[in-house]
């Protein structure tokens, strides 16, 4: 997030003294990225920002994750039941690899516990409701259509203002804007579909006291990924002042501009963030193909080194038309298998010159499992519908041996 900020109260030259109105001396803190080689903010605590007092263990929801084999099309319905109350840990596994988690919340209006991701950003877009995040940095504001993109390790809370629906895509990495949109010092470029003023980020500082306060901590070891309630003898929002290019943003999908063609363009054309081995795009409301023969929905396509997620957030999704998908609906089409439209939906298409639809793909290079909430909510058609049949078991397939 190469874009300089300042925020709150910092000295005239970094690294040096620091002092309040009495004389004492602010604690600086360089929170930087990839070993002081990429982008970093220094921030100015009242208290130490290393002073733990205690460390125990945090039991994270279910983080099972069971292998998509035999291989086949998933449709999840999310909105099938409640996930819990919580932003954070009423959060429940839906897919994951070892470069990304995607967990889906419903939320309440109470408070999350400070927390922090400590194994990689988080890109949090809001299906729903309006709310803030606190953070070390200070507040930024969300409402349905935002993404909220939180840096790694950052100490934060959610704040809904009325029950929420969250949808937590959480990286192993760092996620930014592609690189393509960007020039080589980091400004967005002419033909990016959203620029600098379209991201918002904390504009005062959030000072509050306390002393023994608790941070959940998601972090990782040789087992895999675990969490630590970690108890620091001051408040961690005891930031007086910050600068730098390291801070949470968020972005609304209503600034995105799409880009359209002649003809139907590729999922890439709506690429709005990536991580190490996936990407993020948003299929928005907007006029499609204008050539006299144009196919609008999209033609069959094997995606061969990737595995593609969507989720469907809005609109009347033309495409998936005739096959069970909806509101809150997630499909899953795996890498080696192709997939397309509905049949009756190409017909349907010809002639549409636009879409109202609203979806959030994010699309891997390592192949996706099953978390524990889609195990629960799949629909166990939908593999089949493009046939029209299926096993005459309903989802048992065959179980084969070369034996």
């Amino acid at each position: 997030m190469a874009h300089y900020r300042s925020v709150g109260s910092v000295p005239p030259t970094r690294h040096t003294q620091h002092r309040d109105a009495r004389g004492a001396l602010y604690y600086e803190e360089l929170m930087g990225e990839e070993g002081f080689a990429s982008d970093s903010s220094l921030l100015y605590h009242r208290g130490v920002p290393a002073a733990l007092i205690n460390s125990q263990v945090w039991e994270l929801s279910d983080q099972t994750r069971t292998p998509n084999h035999p291989l086949k099309a998933r449709h999840l319905r999310l909105h099938a039941l409640e996930t819990g109350t919580c932003p954070v840990e009423g959060r429940r596994l839906v897919l994951a690899n070892n470069d990304v988690r995607i967990a889906y919340v419903t939320t309440g209006t109470e408070p999350s516990p400070l927390y922090r991701n400590a194994i990689g950003d988080e890109c949090v877009y809001i299906e729903s409701g309006t709310g803030t995040v606190e953070s070390v940095f200070g507040v930024v504001a969300y409402r349905t259509g935002d993404y909220v993109v939180m840096p790694r390790a950052t100490t934060h809370r959610w704040v809904p203002s009325e029950p929420s629906r969250l949808y937590a895509i959480e990286a192993n990495s760092h996620i930014a804007p592609p690189k393509r949109y960007l020039s080589r010092y980091g400004q967005f470029l002419e033909h990016a579909p959203y620029c600098e003023r379209d991201l918002h980020g904390p504009t005062q500082t959030f000072l509050r006291e306390g002393s023994d306060v608790d941070v959940l901590v998601k972090h990782r070891t040789s087992v895999g990924i675990v969490g630590t309630r970690m108890t620091y003898a001051s408040h961690p929002f005891d930031v007086v002042g910050w600068d730098g290019c390291l801070y949470p943003f968020v972005f609304n999908v209503d600034d995105f501009m799409p880009i359209t063609g002649k003809v139907h363009q590729p999922p890439p054309v709506h690429q709005v963030f990536e991580g190490h081995n996936f990407v993020i795009c948003n299929f928005l409301p907007r006029k499609v193909d204008y050539h006299e023969l144009s196919v609008p929905v999209p033609y069959f396509h094997s995606n061969v080194d990737s595995d593609e997620v969507m989720f469907y957030v809005g609109g009347d999704y033309e495409a998936r038309k005739g096959s069970g998908i909806g509101l809150g609906s997630i499909s899953l089409h795996p890498g080696g298998y192709a997939h397309g439209p509905q049949p009756s939906a190409i017909e349907a298409s010809l002639g549409v010159d636009y879409f109202e639809e609203l979806a959030v793909m994010v699309d891997t290079f390592a192949p996706l499992e099953l978390g524990e909430l889609a195990l629960a909510v799949e629909d166990p058609a939908y593999a089949w519908t493009w046939a029209g049949r299926g096993p005459e078991s309903g989802d048992s397939p065959a179980v084969f041996s070369n034996s």
